[in-house]
């Protein structure tokens, strides 16, 4: 086999660093390494050297017994002289700050942009002075869907110009997501710091978010819930958290599962990772006079202004919730669903069409139920042809008492 000059080099210097006539992918990732570190001379990665014929097994690679740079012979006479080394492509430049082992990422900032129309409720003053404090101090923000727990959590940086790095959490979710793992970038194998690594780094904000979702891999945080760095072996390489940095985690419950099986796929969380989290703040729907700035907040972000369906909607959603929590009702009106129904106010102009594509997810008697109540609080409305006999039907078992 001829090898180019840079090639020849690299080769020796391989076999010297392994000191034997057999190597292996791993043998080329700690070269590289040391490469990236200590050398500056133009030595390239040896990964060319990973070919069928120098393969001797699973793994295993022996280095050709044969290598030379390569040359030209002569016409005149039978001898050689070095030549310019032939290259097939251009070789990849390799970061001198750097080793080539590492995915450098082109994320630079990460601050939530401002919601327009936002209201704070709930704990988001308890949450903002936690980050506006830079101490570090994980949170646990529980509960039901919908009612603001994970915009809280942005706006508060939004406001205080805190970068955060938000991560879905999932029962896949595990130390390779999260921490990070080796990528596959243009033909190479390099490892990618994940969001947990990254927002250390930064000193960010780590959101959580649906952390009940979680198995017990999860359990590779452990020691970023303590605020200590992370020794990551993969590339021997210890990660301590920058000034400001924090964990915040968002639950639809208190990572005991869900009871009533309305959160499905929420597990139960282990008992020592829930420890890790010095407090857990219970997250309500807002107080009616709060919800409406946010609903004419929502009408006035999507260009249509009807205050007075605005304070119908709240009270139809709070009437709801009332007899959800009395057990009247399998189904309640979040404040995400109100922002549903505004949207698609904006876009068809008829409140009863709004509120029936955005009640259509429940069942036909909760729909009617809940359509046949908004006609009672709403007298300038009907309910649609087809609802109204399926209403009746079910008035009296299902339709909660209306406070007025």
């Amino acid at each position: 086999m001829m090898y180019s000059v840079r090639q020849q080099k690299s080769l020796d210097a391989f076999r010297s660093f392994v000191g034997s006539d057999e190597f292996t992918r791993k043998d080329i990732f700690k070269f590289v390494y040391e490469l990236g570190e200590h050398d500056k001379l133009g030595v390239i990665n040896p990964r060319f050297l990973l070919t069928e014929n120098n393969k001797i097994g699973r793994g295993l690679y022996k280095f050709p017994s044969n290598s030379s740079i390569e040359t030209s012979i002569s016409p005149a006479c039978d001898t050689h002289r070095i030549t310019e080394p032939i290259l097939a492509e251009k070789a990849a430049e390799v970061p001198a700050t750097a080793v080539n082992l590492m995915m450098v990422t082109d994320v630079e900032k990460m601050v939530p942009e401002r919601f327009k129309g936002f209201v704070p409720w709930g704990h988001y003053r308890d949450i903002k002075n936690i980050i506006k404090s830079k101490i570090f101090y994980p949170i646990f923000v529980t509960g039901l869907s919908g009612n603001g727990k994970t915009l809280n959590v942005s706006q508060a940086c939004a406001e205080l110009n805190r970068e955060m790095v938000r991560v879905n959490i999932t029962i896949e979710t595990d130390e390779d997501d999260l921490i990070g793992g080796f990528r596959l970038v243009d033909g190479e194998t390099k490892f990618n710091l994940g969001p947990v690594a990254q927002a250390m780094e930064k000193g960010a904000v780590l959101l959580l978010d649906e952390i009940d979702l979680a198995s017990n891999k999860i359990m590779c945080l452990q020691p970023v819930l303590e605020g200590n760095g992370i020794y990551i072996k993969k590339i021997n390489r210890y990660i301590k958290p920058a000034p400001g940095f924090t964990v915040i985690a968002t639950a639809n419950t208190k990572g005991k599962g869900s009871d009533d099986g309305r959160f499905i796929g929420t597990n139960i969380l282990n008992e020592a990772f829930l420890e890790r989290f010095p407090v857990t703040m219970e997250q309500p729907y807002p107080a009616t006079s709060t919800e409406n700035k946010i609903v004419l907040g929502s009408m006035e972000k999507y260009g249509k202004v009807d205050a007075e369906f605005a304070n119908r909607l709240v009270t139809w959603a709070e009437v709801i919730r009332k007899s959800f929590y009395e057990g009247a009702v399998d189904e309640l009106i979040s404040t995400r669903r109100l922002d549903h129904i505004v949207k698609a106010f904006a876009i068809f102009g008829d409140r009863m069409k709004a509120i029936e594509l955005c009640v259509n997810r429940f069942d036909e008697d909760t729909k009617a139920s809940f359509m046949d109540l908004y006609s009672k609080v709403d007298e300038d409305v009907k309910v649609p042809m087809g609802l109204e006999e399926v209403s009746e039907e079910n008035s009296e078992e299902n339709d909660p008492e209306i406070p007025f």
